[in-house]
């Protein structure tokens, strides 16, 4: 049997042949087709899988509000403040723990390493129904934002194994589109969880913390045994498609020799001190504010608009906004990979966001914002999707990938920790601080996104007008595989 480096090799040669135009046309043709074939296989094995694992990261995340809205302050004897300094304390850890979480995941594996998160968060979910003083809720907050600093740039980077920078906007849109359908099903579940009882021995929202824990510690288990780590070890791909696997992404990597390299001090500094992985965590930065805003402040700011409704009818009017986003966050990564373009899209992202909270800060007409609920949660959440593919796409080797999408997310959950205080007890019902903040932070988006495409543009003509071949000449081959972005061959893809 020929070995998997040797069909590897075949592999390239195939679509180097076509690529030169040296009569393999019906070669490459049949190598699409495969890479198609191929491409489905990996979509139905692997999204699937992260995506339930991301859902239920973000509801264990996200479900506060919900229990909030069922008594959470009351029975904690919590006031003022409170709410948001519980908040704040999970986007401490939650920070701190990105860059050690994702750097684990490259060391030990995702295959073992996420699920091993996942069974951690699914535990601390359920702890938290069990806390009854501030400082015990805090201090359980603080332990759920250790496990799920890692979840969204280790799956973002166990995707990136797997499939070529057009491909993979998509891919990540089809788990990061369950922070939306989070805040969605998250409302649905929850309502449905407070028409019981009692759950054993507890009652109202601590219900919520147990139920959707136990939910995620199964889903853990189920992923440590399904989870294929890398192309490779996957057993329901064949020798040849595990060689396709490898060579379609290695192909886009410029000047490196393996896919999944040796971790080296240079790359892990070149996937941080990257001018456009900077622009993007920033961006990403002020997206998160409005994206973490809305999770975290829906069910209150609809509990201002409709303060005549039960708590159930509260839940339930929080859905819908969180669908329109859902459909977003799928529609422009779709367009993204057709067009193999994010930039762009980032920057389109913006007006409807903007006049959401525009129509927030103009008007008190319950009906005008609860329609601009639907505004602000249209588009945000693909900015997530976006800026983690972008993220990936800015470096070239699988060590600068790892610390670029850390930093990526650790910028994203600044903004996580800064929306925790835009919405504040004594500015209510109209809540104008944290309106404005988010429309502040909207247009920042627009302003820093175009110029980071424009600048892409400038600095790709400069390269083009370089000579590659002077540049590298003397320097050995580990040498040019750690140069990264600077190497002169290297292109932004925006």
């Amino acid at each position: 049997m020929t070995s998997t480096p040797e069909k590897i090799s075949d592999v390239l040669d195939e679509h180097s042949s076509a690529e030169r135009g040296t009569g393999a046309v019906d070669s490459y043709s049949s190598n699409r087709d495969a890479e198609r074939r191929l491409r489905t296989k990996i979509d139905w094995a692997i999204v699937p899988i992260v995506s339930f694992l991301y859902l239920f990261c973000f509801i264990d995340r996200a479900n506060i509000g919900n229990a909030r809205l069922a008594g959470l302050e009351q029975d904690l004897g919590m006031t003022g403040y409170d709410y948001n300094t519980l908040l704040s304390i999970f986007y401490i850890s939650y920070i701190l723990f990105e860059i050690p979480s994702t750097i684990a995941c490259k060391w030990i594996g995702p295959g073992r390493f996420i699920p091993f998160l996942t069974l951690a968060f699914g535990v601390v979910s359920v702890g938290t129904a069990f806390v009854h003083t501030l400082s015990e809720a805090c201090g359980v907050r603080f332990v759920l934002g250790i496990f799920e600093a890692g979840m969204m740039p280790c799956i973002s980077y166990y995707l990136s194994r797997w499939y070529r920078r057009g491909e993979l906007a998509f891919r990540l849109s089809l788990f990061i589109v369950m922070a939306p359908l989070a805040g969605a099903f998250g409302g649905l579940l929850a309502s449905g969880i407070l028409s019981l009882d009692h759950f054993g021995t507890l009652r109202s929202w601590r219900m919520i913390f147990a139920i959707e824990g136990i939910i995620t510690i199964g889903l853990a288990i189920i992923a440590f045994f399904t989870l294929t780590d890398r192309p490779e070890t996957a057993r329901w791909l064949n020798e040849e498609e595990k060689a396709l696997a490898v060579s379609r992404v290695q192909s886009e990597r410029v000047a490196q020799s393996k896919v999944l390299d040796k971790m080296g001090k240079q790359k892990l500094w070149l996937g941080f001190w990257n001018p456009m992985i900077l622009a993007t965590a920033f961006t990403f930065l002020l997206n998160n504010i409005t994206v973490q805003g809305l999770a975290f402040f829906t069910p209150t700011i609809v509990g201002t608009i409709y303060p005549t409704f039960s708590t159930v009818q509260k839940q339930l009017y929080t859905v819908p906004p969180f669908v329109v986003g859902a459909f977003f966050e799928l529609l422009l990564p779709l367009m993204a990979w057709r067009l193999d373009k994010r930039q762009i899209f980032i920057v389109a992202s913006t007006p409807m966001v903007m006049a959401g909270y525009i129509m927030f800060l103009a008007t008190n007409n319950p009906t005008a914002r609860y329609a601009a609920t639907f505004l602000t949660a249209s588009s945000c959440f693909a900015v997530g999707t976006l800026t983690n593919a972008q993220a990936a796409a800015m470096v070239s080797s699988d060590t600068s990938r790892s610390m670029s999408l850390a930093i990526n997310m650790m910028g994203g959950n600044i903004g996580g920790l800064i929306a925790t205080w835009t919405y504040l007890p004594w500015d209510k019902p109209d809540f104008k601080i944290g309106n404005g903040i988010n429309l502040g932070a909207s247009g920042l988006i627009l302003l820093v996104s175009t110029a980071a495409l424009l600048w892409m543009h400038r600095d790709n003509k400069k390269r083009d007008g370089r000579d590659a071949e002077e540049q590298l000449r003397g320097l050995s081959e580990a040498e040019i595989e750690s140069l990264e972005w600077k190497h002169p061959n290297w292109r932004w893809y925006p």
